[in-house]
């Protein structure tokens, strides 16, 4: 196998759902070995979770679902009852030989079985200990469990997404995918990696890592939490508009939306130009950006009469002719048949027992010397349980089915 990034990197993920599996699912892209500890019989929740559950090529039906294939690629499946002491025995094994170990349970709960960092840590120094919770390891919510919409809320990002409050429809709006799960997962990545870095040419040591998704989402924020603490003002909904960029805006053509960027005055002429209007540029109400922002609603009407008849592909041929950024809106179907998104081979296909050949989403990361490695497919619930026994903790037959009759595994 061609030698990857992280080449050699052992990682023990008992994360489920989606924010800390996205982030071993980022290290097992570069190579490292993720082995991924599920509950026997269910295990992790997102393999019923996000639509209806995939089917193989003769229909019948299997564990993955969506969310579980999105993020659990390239890497090992193996179930352990850790309520059971002789399971918690095998999770500490597994952990004195990792580099890292990922978790998202409620904070304390594995303190009772011996698996928190304090243990862990003694019987692997250099154990870089990531925990991914709602709202961190500290504070007065530590022991509150959430997901994406509670913190989409909390944040501040649903107060910044949607129609304003004076429109049809208008109020806070979630993003529509759990986006500070997978903002928390790469934030956790990037963690990962300056731990280890920093175990590996400073201290010689590991660390805990407090990942609270609040946090990761409120850091999501970026623009709007930079202008409340400039101001103290409260942010502006405005649909598919910027607040602070006029116009930068989705409009309706006869067979399609598309949005356009032109913040500038002289994009702005080539805007009118492109449409042609070229005399809308010289309008006082629109001559300037400042004009532009306190007439929006005037601008929008008039964008909008202007491309409404007009079908997209002319639009944007006119409008990238003048050089005005500006692009279709797309559905999934339409996103994957773009040429631009074909070249840069977003999709690739991995071979499965069960499902034979699917489709996955490939790390949109590129590097020239140490690239990702070709897609795995998800495991199947247990798949190589036996496997990492036997390979990593040098168990016999024997003792396998010693554990598999006492439902440890």
């Amino acid at each position: 196998m061609e030698t990857v990034a992280l080449h050699g990197l052992r990682v023990l993920d008992l994360s489920r759902i989606l924010a800390g599996p996205t982030a071993a699912q980022m290290l097992g892209d570069f190579g490292a070995d993720v082995i991924k500890v599920e509950r026997p019989g269910g295990g992790d929740d997102a393999r019923r979770m996000g639509g209806a559950a995939l089917r193989g090529p003769g229909g019948e039906t299997t564990d993955f679902s969506p969310m579980h294939v999105c993020a659990n690629r390239n890497k090992r499946s193996v179930c352990i009852d850790i309520a059971k002491p002789e399971g918690t025995d095998l999770v500490r094994r597994l952990a004195a030989r990792a580099d890292v170990l990922i978790e998202n349970f409620k904070v304390g709960d594995l303190a009772r079985h011996g698996l928190d960092y304090a243990s862990l840590s003694v019987l692997n120094p250099r154990l870089i200990y990531c925990s991914v919770t709602g709202f961190g390891q500290t504070g007065p919510r530590a022991a509150q469990a959430g997901f994406d919409s509670v913190f989409q809320a909390m944040s501040g990002l649903m107060s910044t997404t949607g129609p304003a409050d004076d429109t049809p429809q208008g109020g806070p709006m979630r993003v529509g995918v759990p986006i500070t799960d997978f903002v928390g997962g790469l934030y956790a990545f990037g963690a990962i990696l300056v731990a280890l870095h920093h175990r590996d040419r400073h201290s010689g040591r590991g660390q805990q890592v407090d990942l609270a998704l609040l946090d990761a989402a409120i850091a999501a924020t970026s623009i709007a939490m930079a202008h409340h603490l400039a101001s103290g003002a409260r942010a502006q909904r405005c649909g598919n508009e910027q607040a602070t960029v006029v116009p930068a805006q989705a409009l309706r053509c006869a067979d399609g939306a598309i949005t356009i960027s032109a913040p500038t005055d002289a994009l702005f002429a080539r805007l009118c130009t492109s449409l042609g209007e070229a005399s809308m540029a010289s309008d006082e109400r629109f001559a300037t950006h400042e004009a532009r922002v306190r007439h929006r609603p005037a601008l929008t009407a008039r964008l909008s009469a202007l491309v409404a008849t007009l079908p997209r592909g002319t639009v944007l041929s006119a409008l990238g002719a003048a050089g005005v950024p500006s692009a279709p809106v797309y559905e999934f179907d339409e996103v994957l048949a773009d040429p631009q998104v074909a070249h840069r081979a977003v999709v690739a296909t991995a071979t499965h027992p069960v499902l034979g050949q699917m489709r996955l989403a490939t790390n949109p990361v590129r590097l020239s010397e140490s690239p990702a490695s070709p897609p795995r497919a998800p495991p199947m619930l247990g798949e190589h349980t036996v496997e990492v026994l036997r390979t990593e903790l040098g168990l016999t037959d024997d003792a396998i089915e010693r554990l598999r009759r006492a439902a440890v595994i």
